[in-house]
């Protein structure tokens, strides 16, 4: 039988409800982040950093986009004999077939996976976080512990607290009280859902916890453990994390990529993100465009003014269109004289010539104001803007739209346009 000594199972079969359009056709870890890169690519690159090559990926919602661009693992050197990347969907079973219906659900089912390898210890991940972390000195604290779970667990500012698992530790980190979501936090150390698992407490876990509707790692698997008198640490991190679950975060993560010092740094040699790349020419840069702060990938055809913004390959922004403060995904076109301000645009988006979007009072979205905040103007994949329309603050787009669509050549702050057949 082979052996490995740590595999991991990263989850990324989120649907990414709260990203709205930008996850209507696409799993959210597939989603483009920092120009030229997809979510998943951070997990998948801290595994390879961080020598596991072994890596079982949950897929579900929408998995075209994301089995496409994992592939084989090719580009983060997972392309292995024994071991490698393995895309995990659900599948038939001779008794019964279900989907994942929750995080430790979907491990539970990957079982003869994971078996397979006979590991010692597994990982588990989630896809859709921005980060780097070596996984390696994390299994180093866990075998030095002697513990059975380790929780990846950083500070978060106590009025955020119950959103998140919060776990309380002694003066060792041995974790002594583990809370899902409470309403009122006694702690502000938070779960990040990033566990290690020695592979026999896992096992045992997930079989005795096998018929728990939706089954979840923080609210069933976790506290399960802790009954069991299981060894529980804390492993605390302090760097980069982010969860861009949300358009507002997942705009903040790409405009920080663009500060003078970044946060969180693209470029450092020693810990590389690695991607699937098209093949692609260079970006064109054209005299009269201008450029301040901003990532351009390659590809990308500038004729325009573009400001504080993340362009994704192929973008093209023409002569006097002005981008400021927005994130531009792949392939997508700025006609001539447009205007915007604080948007997202998905991939293969036409914005038609003389449109100005972002424009006045920011007011509440209508259909969906937990979503679409922040200011913001969306526009999901495929979407064509027609000509000389203005489009307020708070707005989602999605689908070909036309000039009927617009009563008075406007989109009003709050506004939503999703055309039949989208989500």
């Amino acid at each position: 039988m082979i052996k490995k000594e740590m595999i991991a199972m990263l989850l990324a079969g989120g649907q990414g409800s709260r990203l709205g359009v930008l996850t209507s056709k696409v799993a959210k870890p597939a989603v483009a982040f920092g120009g030229k890169y997809r979510i998943i690519d951070f997990p998948l690159s801290n595994c390879i950093n961080s020598g596991i090559d072994t890596v079982g990926v949950l897929t579900q919602y929408q998995p075209l986009r994301l089995n496409a661009h994992i592939g084989i693992g090719i580009p983060w050197d997972l392309d292995r004999n024994v071991g490698g990347v393995t895309v995990l969907p659900p599948y038939e079973k001779s008794t019964n077939s279900e989907w994942y219906t929750g995080t430790a659900n979907a491990i539970f089912q990957n079982l003869e996976y994971m078996e397979s390898y006979n590991p010692e210890y597994v990982l588990i991940l989630s896809g859709d976080h921005i980060y780097k972390m070596d996984y390696k000195v994390m299994l180093d604290y866990h075998k030095a512990n002697n513990a059975d779970i380790t929780i990846a667990a950083m500070p978060v500012p106590l009025e955020e607290a119950s959103r998140f698992g919060i776990v309380i530790t002694d003066e060792n980190n041995k974790i002594t009280e583990f809370e899902e979501k409470p309403a009122n936090p006694r702690s502000n150390l938070a779960s990040m859902g990033i566990y290690i698992f020695s592979w026999k407490v896992l096992k045992e876990a997930l079989l005795k916890l096998k018929d728990q509707p939706e089954c979840d790692f923080g609210k069933h698997i976790i506290p399960y453990c802790f009954s069991q008198n299981k060894r529980l640490f804390a492993y605390e991190y302090n760097g980069y994390w982010k969860d861009v679950g949300t358009l507002s975060s997942y705009w903040e993560a790409n405009m920080e990529l663009i500060d003078i010092i970044p946060v969180f740094n693209l470029y450092e040699e020693f810990w590389k993100i690695y991607t699937k790349s098209d093949s692609l020419p260079p970006q064109y840069l054209a005299a009269e465009s201008h450029i301040e702060r901003s990532i351009i990938s390659e590809g990308a055809e500038i004729y325009g003014t573009v400001i504080n913004s993340v362009l994704g390959s192929s973008v093209i922004v023409e002569e006097g269109a002005v981008v400021r403060d927005s994130i531009i995904m792949k392939n997508s076109v700025i006609k001539k004289g447009t205007v915007i301000n604080r948007a997202i645009i998905a991939e293969d988006v036409t914005v038609g010539s003389n449109c100005e979007l972002g424009i006045g009072e920011e007011v509440e979205n209508t259909a969906f104001p937990k979503i679409y905040k922040g200011g913001l103007v969306t526009i999901g994949e495929n979407s064509i803007i027609p000509d000389g329309v203005k489009i307020g603050k708070n707005t989602a787009i999605s689908g070909i739209t036309t000039q009927a669509d617009y009563p008075n050549g406007i989109l009003a702050g709050g506004g939503t346009i999703i055309k039949a057949g989208e989500v």
